[in-house]
């Protein structure tokens, strides 16, 4: 199988050669003619290699592999197969930074030793002087990778695995990371096309604060982080807020977004438990008060620790999940069949997803059906405050559905929202695992359910999500590597040569040229995506919320006419009459609430259907599903012969294109629309054309198969269970009970 961008390195094999077995090998084997060093990249260094070192396939237990050189450096583990190709292959979709036998050093989640047929889980502890005869490394993308290293010299395996495990599983100092050496220079092309909002600046907020016609206070006084390390440098607050105040960082409540009501959805952190019962009261109130007056005097507030998962449970769930897809052999993948679907359901995950995204819907439904204030909290504020003001917005904005809106929602949120990245995706390998989450995948596995159940609404595709939970890994962009910014930029200063003047310069994750070429970018576009229409926005109107609400106020309140400050000067009657609301938890328990947010559901259901408008997940048990490309990309067993899903999408794009093209031959007819040509994000190249070289496989573009000698047979109504509909594969299989998969 191919990994992500399986040509990336130059020095990456095709692994289309011929496999052997242990006992086809001669005891004297003949050393390789030929010394191979893999092609570095700028700033990688090469620590250890070995060879010759048996890299084995995931086909069967039959151990069959193929010979080659194992290295390990700075960056990644790479292997490189002695095989010489006969012929090279071109890919449409390609990684310029690691290949198929490339494993970044970040992405190695776990690594097991055999030792006399008993396999050990290593940790740097367990290591000696010993090795194993055989290494499995589980990655955190879920590729599993297996070394034989019986044929090795004893002083070469010992080197090579004694280096692999210090390197990966050891703990480090973040300056070790290699995006600290790599060498890094912004091409032109993306300093033209850098459109992602950073939310860096003042001017940046400035601007996302017009654009929602948000009535809130900009703080620039945390500037040189003097307010507290664990903020944004800058960041929105309520505008009735007073003095700013803050216990160690914690208490502001931080303004996310408004709807075009005027009330707003803002998060926080609690102040901490070391404070006097009562200064902590305070100090809620202080909050709600100042998140009341952004609108009509009303809001509400939901503790997400109390009603959402533990940061732990989220952990400890995944774990349990991700294992049913870290298959070694193919032997696994069938015994594990007649238990799979029970397993998935008792790992939790899937339910978490749906938790994550029923709170999602009720803050919704609070902010677009009530009108309200939503102040959502919890101890860090930094977690599933990210997660669930993230859905919110994706939810009621369309903005945010598109490829930039969605980074700059990450960038927002997450990077300037001071998610803890390091610690919680363990770059460094750090041993207190209280730390651990994969709270970031969590949103990201929401996020993929609501692009499965409305695709035309979103921009960006399931090709796109796949790629950027991949990229969280890849130790060379500064996105998801630190824990917040203060964290950020002293680090960045501290390495910088030039500590006082100047800063290390490391490529943002969205800097996509980095990874990849135009023409694979192409993929990130989702090609099914409802555009608006230039001139709706001037068309549509916005909803008269005020006239509703004012329909629903007492009559006396008619009597005088609107101005600036009616509800605060001249009603306190029903500005305490609101406080009733305003001082209340989230209304009902979750019975009742979910009972609520499902009619709210259904009524949404009823209205004509608006991409551009609001859109709300379904819940139901079937709805939510498993993300597919993710998952099992990398078992062989599961790949549908002809494509699949990937291969309708290709064919989409290349008749978008097509038409593309007319259109833009049409508009520069017209010498006065030549000026006005549309600059949308749009497929700029014709994909190639796929010859009987090759076969696309479901896993496309992540893996590309030919010489395909393992075909096995899974029964149609299986295949429906694991929710591969494809409409390609039904054709082709129309005359058989049988889905022949690759």
């Amino acid at each position: 199988m191919l990994s992500l961008g399986s040509v990336g390195a130059k020095s990456t094999k095709p692994s289309f050669v011929s496999y052997v077995t242990p006992e086809e090998i001669k005891l004297e084997k003949e050393p390789p003619k030929k010394e191979i060093h893999p092609d570095l990249l700028p700033g990688e260094v090469e620590f250890c290699s070995a060879n010759p070192i048996l890299k084995y396939t995931q086909d069967d237990l039959s151990q069959r592999g193929i010979f080659g050189t194992l290295f390990c450096t700075n960056f990644r583990i790479t292997f490189i197969s002695d095989e010489i190709s006969q012929e090279e292959t071109t890919k449409t979709f390609q990684n310029k930074l690691y290949g198929e036998n490339d494993i970044p050093l970040m992405c190695v989640d776990h690594i097991y030793g055999v030792y006399d047929e008993k396999r050990k889980l290593i940790t740097g502890g367990l290591v000696k002087n010993k090795y194993p005869s055989k290494m499995i490394i589980h990655c955190k993308d879920l590729r599993v990778f297996q070394f034989c290293l019986t044929y090795t010299k004893e002083e070469d395996a010992k080197r090579i695995f004694h280096g692999i495990v210090h390197h990966c599983l050891e703990e480090k100092s973040l300056k070790c990371v290699f995006a600290f050496s790599y060498t890094w220079t912004p091409s032109p092309e993306m300093q033209r096309k850098q459109e992602t909002i950073l939310f860096d600046s003042p001017e940046d907020w400035t601007q996302e604060m017009k654009r929602t016609k948000a009535n809130c206070r900009l703080v620039t006084e945390n500037e040189n982080f003097d307010l507290s390390q664990r903020l944004p440098k800058y960041f929105v607050i309520p505008s009735a807020l007073g003095d700013l105040f803050s216990y160690q960082g914690k208490g502001f409540p931080i303004w996310c977004w408004s709807h075009h009501s005027g009330c707003a959805l803002f998060k926080a952190s609690l102040p901490s438990v070391t404070q006097e019962d009562g200064d902590i009261q305070k100090h809620v109130d202080i909050m709600i008060n100042a998140v009341a007056h952004n609108y009509l005097y009303s809001a509400k507030t939901e503790d997400l620790s109390e009603s959402l998962p533990t940061i732990q449970d989220i952990q400890q769930s995944y774990n349990k999940f991700k294992q049913f897809f870290l298959i070694e052999n193919s032997t696994d993948f069938w015994l594990s069949d007649m238990k799979w679907f029970s397993s998935l359901e008792s790992s939790g995950w899937l339910d978490i997803i749906r938790q994550c995204l029923q709170k999602a819907v009720e803050v919704v439904e609070c902010l677009e059906k009530e009108n309200t204030n939503v102040l959502i909290t919890e101890e860090e504020g930094t977690d599933l405050c990210c997660v669930i003001s993230s859905l919110v917005q994706i939810m009621l904005d369309p903005y945010y559905r598109t490829l930039m809106g969605f980074q700059s929602l990450v960038q927002k949120e997450w990077v300037a929202g001071c998610h803890a990245f390091l610690d919680r995706c363990n770059h460094l390998h750090q041993k207190d695992k209280e730390c651990h989450s994969p709270v970031f995948l969590l949103f990201l596995e929401c996020v993929w359910q609501l692009v499965q159940q409305h695709s035309p609404a979103f921009q960006f595709s399931e090709t796109y999500l796949t790629v950027l939970s991949d990229s969280v890994h890849v130790p060379v962009f500064s996105t998801f590597l630190f824990n917040s910014p203060h964290h950020r930029e002293s680090v960045m200063k501290a390495e910088s040569p030039l500590a006082q003047s100047s800063q290390l310069s490391c490529p943002t994750v969205w800097d996509w040229s980095v990874q990849f070429d135009s023409k694979a970018q192409n993929f990130f576009f989702n090609p099914l995506y409802s555009e608006k229409v230039k001139n709706e926005r001037a068309v549509r109107k916005p909803h008269k919320l005020k006239h509703q609400r004012q329909l629903s106020l007492p009559s006396t309140a008619f009597k005088t006419p609107f101005k600036k400050g009616f509800f605060k000067d001249e009603t306190e009657s029903l500005k305490k009459m609101l406080r009733v609301k305003r001082l209340s938890r989230w209304m009902g328990s979750p019975d009742s609430t979910a009972a609520i947010s499902r009619e709210f559901y259904e009524s949404w259901q009823q209205r004509p259907l608006d991409y551009h408008g609001l859109l709300l997940p379904c819940l139901d048990g079937p709805a939510v599903r498993v993300w597919m490309q993710r998952y099992l990309r990398w078992i062989p067993e599961v790949h549908i012969l002809g494509g699949g899903s990937m291969a309708v999408i290709t064919k989409i794009m290349e008749l978008l294109s097509q038409v593309q093209d007319l259109k833009r031959v049409l508009e520069q007819r017209d010498s006065s629309q030549a000026a006005k040509l549309d600059h949308r994000p749009y497929i700029q190249h014709r994909l190639l054309s796929f010859g009987s070289s090759g076969r696309l496989s479901s896993s496309f573009p992540f893996s590309y198969s030919r010489n395909l000698s393992f075909k096995p047979n899974i029964p149609t109504g299986l295949m429906q269970c694991l929710m591969v509909t494809d409409s390609l594969a039904s054709q082709e299989d129309e005359a058989s009970s049988f889905v022949s998969l690759v």
